[in-house]
This record gives structure tokens, sequence and C-alpha cells, in this order.
């Protein structure tokens, strides 16, 4: 019981681990994608738009790798570079149909994403798109 409890344990964390690194390297995405320094736009300028299309992708990442380990076979090692891999995939995509929904709209998504006015409705149509690309790399798992 204690040497499940502890191998279970030690899974929780290593899970935990890559979805953290995972999440940072969309934080890192977004803030490549997006004009300006992110970290400001949300925590300085407290820019709404920034930090919803943030909070979507962190969502998108987390629901990519909670799918990974959930329908995960085989050993531990397998499982987390399963995760990882598919939670890149995911990141990729959610850059290209970023970059995709600005080439099929007015203006620059980037440009209205930093707006310090705020609450772009646009911002919400980029979130869904980050969201659902999510939702489909997690489909592709299953």
């Amino acid at each position: 019981m204690l040497a499940d409890l502890a191998r279970d344990g030690g899974a929780a964390l290593a899970y935990s681990g890559v979805g953290i690194v995972l999440m940072a390297l969309g934080f890192v995405l977004v803030d490549v994608i997006t004009p300006g320094n992110l970290r400001h736009q949300i925590w300085i300028d407290r820019n709404p738009n920034a930090a919803l299309l943030t909070a979507s992708n962190m969502l998108g990442v987390g629901i990519i790798v909670a799918t990974a380990i959930w329908t995960s076979e085989g050993s531990i090692g397998r499982a987390l570079a399963a995760s990882a891999v598919y939670a890149v995939i995911g990141l990729i995509a959610m850059g290209v149909a970023f970059v995709l929904l600005d080439l099929l709209t007015p203006g620059e998504l980037g440009e209205m994403l930093v707006d310090p006015n705020g609450r772009n409705p646009a911002v919400w149509v980029s979130a869904a798109v980050h969201i659902a690309v999510a939702l489909v790399v997690s489909a592709g798992l299953s």
C-alpha cells in the first residue's frame, strides 16, 4: 500500500512537472506572437485582452496534458513523453491557428490583444480558437 502510494505520488509529481513546463512554454508562445511584454501587459497594465488569451492558452495546454495522461498506457516514461509530445503539437497548432486567424480577419490581431482599452471581441474569438484546438488535439488522443 505504501509502495503504491509512493509510486502514484511520484507519478503525480512527474506529470505536474511536465504540465508546468509545458504551460510555461505556452506562456512564452503567447508572449512571442503578441506585441509587447506579456507579463507587463497582464500584471502591470492589467490588460484583460492579454489575460484572456493567456488563460485560454493555459487551459488548452492543461486539457491536452490531462487527456494524454488519461489515455496513456504502459510505463510512466511513455506516458510522460506522450503528454509532452501532444502538448507541443497542441502549442504549435494553437500558434498556427492564431496566425491563420490573424491573416483571415481585418486588422492586426496581436495589436488588438494588447489594446490598453481592453475588451476587444476579437480576443474572445482567439481564446475560443485556443480551446477548440486543444480539444481537437485531445480528441485525437482517444
